[in-house]
């Protein structure tokens, strides 16, 4: 049985850092493609950051120069380094993983129907 669980979020001012982390168990973070989504009340769940099973990294454009995404394949983890954070950063963050050994097109790595497992997701705040 997968379960991702998150940690790590919190209140911040702007320009503030937090780094959210994910906890896999029954699934193994090396090998597949995960993501970061993110999601406010009344709006769509939206991706923000991707690694695949080779390390290579997308990001939304809204994060881009100041979210980090990484795996820790010892310690089976994902990460996300969020620096710089706006108050438009504020959202509640969802850890996802992709089907075992499947593979997502570059244009399709943000969307959220190409990910089957969720975590419950961490709050994150960051106040003006």
């Amino acid at each position: 049985q997968v379960q991702l669980v998150e940690s790590g979020g919190g209140s911040v001012q702007a320009g503030g850092s937090l780094t959210l982390t994910c906890v896999a168990s029954g699934y193994t973070v090396s090998t597949n493609f995960m993501a970061w989504f993110r999601q406010v009340p009344g709006r769509d769940r939206l991706g923000v950051a991707s690694i695949d099973s080779d390390g290579t990294t997308t990001y939304a454009d809204s994060v881009k120069g100041r979210f980090t995404v990484s795996k820790d394949n010892a310690k089976n983890t994902l990460s996300l380094q969020m620096n710089s954070l706006r108050p438009e950063d504020t959202a509640m963050y969802y850890c996802a993983a992709a089907p075992p050994g499947g593979c997502i097109p570059i244009h399709k790595v943000l969307k959220k129907y190409e990910y089957n497992y969720w975590g419950q997701g961490t709050q994150v705040t960051v106040s003006s």
